[in-house]
């Protein structure tokens, strides 16, 4: 059994594009989708098309409840940029989503962790702004009662495998289309990969073991990087040009 699991798209075809066609290469027919799809000041609304022909298995992230909970002109900057490209059917497409799925009686999906859409599984942030692999045993609690042998979480940007006590694997593919941002929550800090490219995970079953590989794939980043600071979104800039925010 083999499949790919992508992520954190934030609004970016170009990553995106790119991203489809690395799986295809690899032969991979079978995708899933851990949500934040389209929130950002790139381009939203050519996202929603390719995501909505590609019917993957999709769960709904933290940015994506923003676009359908929050009035317009409530939302950041970024989110009303990727608000103004959407149809209607987009946005009857994210209504759709569910918060966690399961997926072919194997893998449990979810975007951040089975209770919060907006908290980190795998890190922890200190209050000095540095993150870290949480402790062991603080992932299992988030992991209890979960009876699939393979959870898959989004959220972070930060591609990370955590296999647990009792053989269970958490695996985070990373970002498709935001190298870097930063966040209040739960303290200032900065989630930085230190590279441009386009993150996805490949899944694969073997002698009965989920086996993860991750790939970082190349693409136009600097015409998203320059679509950013033409929407005013220097630290969006920033990041999709270097990985880093400057």
């Amino acid at each position: 059994m083999r499949f790919a699991v992508i992520a954190d798209i934030h609004g970016n075809h170009l990553a995106l594009e790119a991203v489809l066609a690395d799986i295809r290469a690899q032969g991979i027919d079978d995708i899933v989708n851990l949500g934040d799809c389209l929130s950002g000041p790139l381009t939203a609304g050519r996202t929603a098309d390719i995501l909505l022909g590609l019917h993957a298995v999709t769960v709904r992230g933290n940015h994506d409840r923003y676009l359908i909970e929050s009035p317009a002109d409530a939302m950041p900057s970024w989110e009303q940029i990727a608000f103004s490209q959407l149809s209607p059917a987009h946005l009857d497409w994210l209504r759709t989503l569910p918060f966690s799925t399961i997926y072919k009686d194997e893998a449990y999906l979810c975007h951040a962790t089975p209770t919060n859409d907006n908290v980190y599984w795998l890190e922890t942030v200190s209050p000095d702004g540095h993150i870290c692999l949480k402790s062991l045993e603080e992932i299992e609690t988030f992991a209890a009662g979960i009876d699939f042998p393979l959870i898959l979480c989004g959220h972070s940007h930060i591609p990370r495998a955590v296999r647990l006590s009792d053989g269970r694997l958490i695996v985070n593919p990373g970002s498709v289309g935001c190298p870097a941002y930063d966040d209040d929550l739960p303290h200032y800090h900065k989630v930085e990969a230190g590279h441009p490219f386009a993150s996805y995970a490949i899944m694969d079953k073997i002698d009965g073991i989920w086996v993860p590989t991750f790939r970082q794939v190349a693409y136009d980043h600097r015409a998203m990087a320059e679509l950013a600071a033409q929407n005013g979104r220097a630290d969006w800039a920033s990041g999709l040009a270097t990985g880093w925010l400057r």
